[in-house]
């Protein structure tokens, strides 16, 4: 009950103000999300990959609904891909697009236009793109434009989220040679028709698919910071074969950090995902609902303020 309604008020207009006005708040949400600039990002991803971790930046914006705004968020990622070219860091250094934040609300063909912008400065830059996933509404919709942007970049992440009931579908879909498939478990409220609702089955859901993945042909990205599921995949990849840079695990900026160190200095490979970036609020919510350790951190953080 509580992370639905912590997803519920990722988007509601009114806890918004209340939490991006509360004077506390940008001292917890730096945890999260490092900066607001190009160069905030660009320093992080410097200090990140100087300790041996690989990064994936996200321009954070999502739900846009005007051109104007769409615009703005791909220009950023435009300046973004050309920090990292200048700096040399796109063999370390990726990014992750949220379709929304480019026009999806406004037409599959806008999006589609806008992040093929996005890949052509990915390539210049010498890296890659993820699309990420984001409502389930929307999933059909993302997974054709991944299609499409595979036909001229078939290096282009897809992401599919555990919880929803078709995940494993998706997953023999795309578990072939050359395809890069970022599994999380999904942070968005979704019903029992179309989605586990239980913590539980969520895991059961993305075992099964990681087992397709990992004994597939293509490069898995498992983003996951639960330790029996990081265990799994360790047995996985000895099971299936695979060594260590053949797959990834991913975690977010901020959660886990020492995990991250230690998986990377024992072989891993370890992709941080850091999203920046003004429009922080409901990327922070979300991570709120995912684990209770957040919350009780942002409880810490206002006792401590009191």
């Amino acid at each position: 009950m509580l992370r639905q309604a912590l997803l519920a008020a990722s988007r509601s207009g009114g806890a918004r103000r209340v939490v991006e006005t509360a004077p506390f708040t940008r001292d917890v949400v730096r945890r999260f999300v490092p900066g607001e600039t190009v160069e905030d990002a660009a320093a992080v991803t410097r200090d990140l990959t100087g300790e041996g971790l690989l990064v994936t930046l996200d321009v954070l914006g999502e739900d846009t609904r005007d051109k104007a705004r769409a615009e703005a968020n791909v220009r950023r990622y435009l300046d973004l891909l050309e920090r990292l070219g200048e700096a040399r860091l796109g063999a370390r250094a990726e990014v992750s697009l949220k379709l929304s934040a480019i026009g999806q609300t406004l037409g599959e063909d806008l999006a589609l236009d806008n992040a093929r912008r996005v890949c052509r400065a990915a390539r210049s830059a010498g890296t890659t793109v993820t699309v990420d996933m984001e409502d389930h509404t929307t999933v059909d919709a993302t997974l054709r434009t991944v299609h499409e942007l595979r036909r001229d970049h078939p290096d282009t992440g897809a992401v599919i989220q555990a919880y929803l009931r078709r995940a494993e579908e998706h997953c023999a879909e795309l578990a072939y040679e050359g395809s890069r498939v970022r599994l999380c478990k999904g942070a968005y409220a979704a019903s029992e028709p179309v989605a586990f609702t239980s913590r539980e089955d969520v895991d059961r859901s993305y075992v099964r698919c990681m087992k397709i993945l990992m004994g597939g042909k293509g490069y898995p990205m498992l983003a996951t910071h639960d330790p029996r599921l990081i265990d799994i995949a360790s047995a996985l990849s000895v099971l299936d074969e695979r060594d260590a840079a053949t797959f990834e695990f991913q975690m977010l900026y901020g959660v886990r950090p020492q995990e991250q160190r230690r998986l990377a200095a024992d072989g891993s490979q370890v992709r941080v995902y850091v999203a920046f970036g003004q429009e922080w609020y409901a990327y922070f919510m979300r991570r709120l609902a995912e684990r209770p350790g957040n919350l009780r951190f942002l409880v810490r953080s206002l006792a401590g303020r009191s």
